[in-house]
């Protein structure tokens, strides 16, 4: 499984999804609140940012994603 993140700013929530490899399916995993994990929140905000960039890095992408990853699963541990 590849976990997917994405921002709802209005609502200042973590949109977390996850995609079965080798799939287009997308599942709704879970919605974190930004005063759950402001790390995290922060991370996936930062995320954004460089997805959104005229500049796309594909290596900084995957570096940025691999930190929101370990956010998480540091977020679910506790």
């Amino acid at each position: 499984m590849d976990l997917l993140f994405a921002i709802d700013i209005d609502k200042e929530e973590i949109i977390v999804s996850e995609s079965p490899k080798g799939t287009n399916r997308i599942d709704f995993v879970e919605r974190i609140k930004r005063q759950e994990n402001d790390m995290l929140f922060h991370a996936v905000l930062t995320l954004t940012s460089i997805s959104k960039s005229p500049d796309f890095d594909v290596k900084i992408f995957k570096a940025m994603d691999k930190v929101c990853q370990m956010l998480y699963i540091k977020h679910k541990g506790n």
